[in-house]
Protein backbone atom coordinates (compact mmCIF):
# COMPACT_ATOMS: atom_id res chain seq x y z
CA UNK A 1 0.00 0.00 0.00
CA UNK A 2 2.71 2.57 0.46
CA UNK A 3 4.11 2.15 -3.04
CA UNK A 4 0.27 3.64 -3.97
CA UNK A 5 1.58 6.91 -2.25
CA UNK A 6 4.81 6.96 -3.97
CA UNK A 7 3.50 6.73 -7.77
CA UNK A 8 0.61 9.48 -7.24
CA UNK A 9 1.21 11.80 -9.56
CA UNK A 10 3.05 15.39 -7.72
CA UNK A 11 0.61 18.22 -9.01
CA UNK A 12 2.41 20.94 -10.15
CA UNK A 13 2.05 24.48 -8.65
CA UNK A 14 0.96 27.49 -10.77
CA UNK A 15 4.06 29.87 -10.41
CA UNK A 16 2.87 33.08 -10.59
CA UNK A 17 4.26 36.50 -10.91
CA UNK A 18 2.98 40.49 -9.84
CA UNK A 19 4.87 43.28 -11.13
CA UNK A 20 3.84 46.58 -10.20
CA UNK A 21 4.49 49.85 -12.82
CA UNK A 22 3.19 53.37 -12.42
CA UNK A 23 0.22 53.55 -10.49
CA UNK A 24 -0.90 54.15 -6.72
CA UNK A 25 -0.74 50.10 -6.03
CA UNK A 26 -3.89 49.78 -4.92
CA UNK A 27 -4.34 46.40 -6.68
CA UNK A 28 -1.29 44.86 -4.87
CA UNK A 29 -2.92 46.37 -1.40
CA UNK A 30 -6.11 44.45 -2.83
CA UNK A 31 -3.74 41.32 -3.41
CA UNK A 32 -2.43 41.34 -0.32
CA UNK A 33 -5.83 41.33 1.39
CA UNK A 34 -6.78 38.54 -0.08
CA UNK A 35 -3.84 36.79 0.45
CA UNK A 36 -4.57 37.59 4.28
CA UNK A 37 -7.58 35.00 3.71
CA UNK A 38 -6.51 32.57 1.09
CA UNK A 39 -2.55 32.19 1.55
CA UNK A 40 -2.90 28.95 3.19
CA UNK A 41 -5.21 27.71 0.62
CA UNK A 42 -3.25 29.19 -2.14
CA UNK A 43 0.22 28.35 -1.25
CA UNK A 44 -0.84 24.43 -2.03
CA UNK A 45 -1.30 25.03 -5.41
CA UNK A 46 0.53 28.24 -6.45
CA UNK A 47 4.25 29.23 -6.54
CA UNK A 48 4.55 33.20 -5.46
CA UNK A 49 7.85 32.92 -7.73
CA UNK A 50 8.15 36.68 -8.33
CA UNK A 51 5.68 38.97 -5.98
CA UNK A 52 8.27 41.33 -4.31
CA UNK A 53 5.56 42.17 -1.34
CA UNK A 54 5.89 38.50 -0.10
CA UNK A 55 10.10 37.77 -0.64
CA UNK A 56 13.11 39.59 -1.74
CA UNK A 57 14.43 37.04 -3.72
CA UNK A 58 12.44 36.86 -6.89
CA UNK A 59 12.61 34.29 -10.02
CA UNK A 60 11.59 36.07 -13.59
CA UNK A 61 12.02 32.75 -15.63
CA UNK A 62 9.52 30.24 -15.90
CA UNK A 63 6.22 31.90 -15.04
CA UNK A 64 2.68 30.37 -15.67
CA UNK A 65 1.13 33.33 -15.03
CA UNK A 66 2.15 37.14 -15.14
CA UNK A 67 -0.12 39.60 -13.33
CA UNK A 68 0.98 43.18 -14.25
CA UNK A 69 -0.26 46.29 -12.65
CA UNK A 70 0.31 50.06 -13.79
CA UNK A 71 0.61 52.03 -16.87
CA UNK A 72 4.38 51.75 -18.66
CA UNK A 73 5.74 55.47 -18.35
CA UNK A 74 9.42 55.14 -19.54
CA UNK A 75 11.62 53.28 -21.77
CA UNK A 76 13.23 50.98 -19.30
CA UNK A 77 9.57 49.76 -17.83
CA UNK A 78 8.65 49.12 -21.50
CA UNK A 79 11.95 46.42 -21.88
CA UNK A 80 11.27 44.92 -18.19
CA UNK A 81 7.56 44.52 -19.02
CA UNK A 82 8.79 43.07 -22.70
CA UNK A 83 11.28 40.66 -20.45
CA UNK A 84 8.54 39.86 -18.56
CA UNK A 85 6.20 39.03 -21.40
CA UNK A 86 8.82 36.39 -22.70
CA UNK A 87 8.83 34.37 -19.59
CA UNK A 88 5.43 33.84 -18.83
CA UNK A 89 3.00 31.58 -20.91
CA UNK A 90 0.09 33.80 -19.76
CA UNK A 91 0.32 37.53 -18.99
CA UNK A 92 -2.27 39.35 -17.45
CA UNK A 93 -3.23 43.12 -16.88
CA UNK A 94 -4.25 44.20 -13.69
CA UNK A 95 -6.32 47.57 -12.48
CA UNK A 96 -7.13 50.41 -15.02
CA UNK A 97 -3.67 52.11 -15.33
CA UNK A 98 -2.59 48.37 -16.77
CA UNK A 99 -5.73 47.99 -18.93
CA UNK A 100 -6.48 51.43 -20.43
CA UNK A 101 -3.54 53.31 -18.87
CA UNK A 102 -6.00 56.02 -17.07
CA UNK A 103 -5.00 57.73 -14.54
CA UNK A 104 -1.73 57.47 -14.95
CA UNK A 105 -1.41 58.21 -18.75
CA UNK A 106 -3.42 61.50 -17.74
CA UNK A 107 -0.46 63.42 -19.32
CA UNK A 108 -0.92 62.45 -22.52
CA UNK A 109 -4.06 64.67 -22.66
CA UNK A 110 -2.30 67.51 -21.66
CA UNK A 111 -2.41 70.69 -23.85
CA UNK A 112 0.64 72.11 -25.80
CA UNK A 113 1.03 74.56 -22.70
CA UNK A 114 0.87 71.84 -20.11
CA UNK A 115 3.13 69.73 -22.05
CA UNK A 116 5.64 72.66 -21.75
CA UNK A 117 5.17 73.02 -18.21
CA UNK A 118 6.43 69.46 -17.16
CA UNK A 119 9.12 69.10 -20.02
CA UNK A 120 11.67 69.20 -17.23
CA UNK A 121 10.27 66.28 -15.21
CA UNK A 122 10.09 64.47 -18.37
CA UNK A 123 13.55 64.66 -18.64
CA UNK A 124 14.97 64.65 -15.20
CA UNK A 125 13.00 61.46 -14.31
CA UNK A 126 13.75 59.87 -18.03
CA UNK A 127 9.96 59.01 -18.62
CA UNK A 128 8.47 58.12 -21.68
CA UNK A 129 6.85 60.94 -23.83
CA UNK A 130 3.90 58.86 -24.04
CA UNK A 131 2.65 57.09 -21.08
CA UNK A 132 1.14 53.40 -22.27
CA UNK A 133 -1.29 50.76 -21.03
CA UNK A 134 0.03 47.36 -20.87
CA UNK A 135 -1.69 45.74 -24.40
CA UNK A 136 -0.06 48.52 -26.04
CA UNK A 137 3.60 46.98 -25.69
CA UNK A 138 2.75 43.37 -25.68
CA UNK A 139 -0.01 40.67 -25.93
CA UNK A 140 -2.48 40.89 -22.88
CA UNK A 141 -4.17 37.39 -22.35
CA UNK A 142 -6.58 38.73 -19.94
CA UNK A 143 -7.61 41.89 -17.82
CA UNK A 144 -8.77 42.57 -14.56
CA UNK A 145 -10.32 46.22 -14.48
CA UNK A 146 -11.13 48.71 -12.12
CA UNK A 147 -9.23 51.33 -9.52
CA UNK A 148 -8.52 49.29 -7.13
CA UNK A 149 -9.23 45.69 -9.19
CA UNK A 150 -11.79 43.96 -8.40
CA UNK A 151 -11.51 41.24 -5.71
CA UNK A 152 -13.96 39.41 -7.77
CA UNK A 153 -12.76 39.58 -11.22
CA UNK A 154 -9.39 38.81 -9.95
CA UNK A 155 -10.73 36.00 -8.63
CA UNK A 156 -12.69 34.55 -11.63
CA UNK A 157 -9.51 35.40 -13.86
Amino acid sequence: MNSLKYNMPVQKKLKIGWFSFSCCEDSTIVLTELLNDHFDEWSKVIEFQHVRVLKSKNKLEGLDVAFIEGAIATKKDALKLKEIRKNCKKLVAVGSCAVNGMPSAQRNNFNDSQKEEIEFLIKRFGLAKKVSKVEEIVKVDDKVPGCPMSEQAFLDV
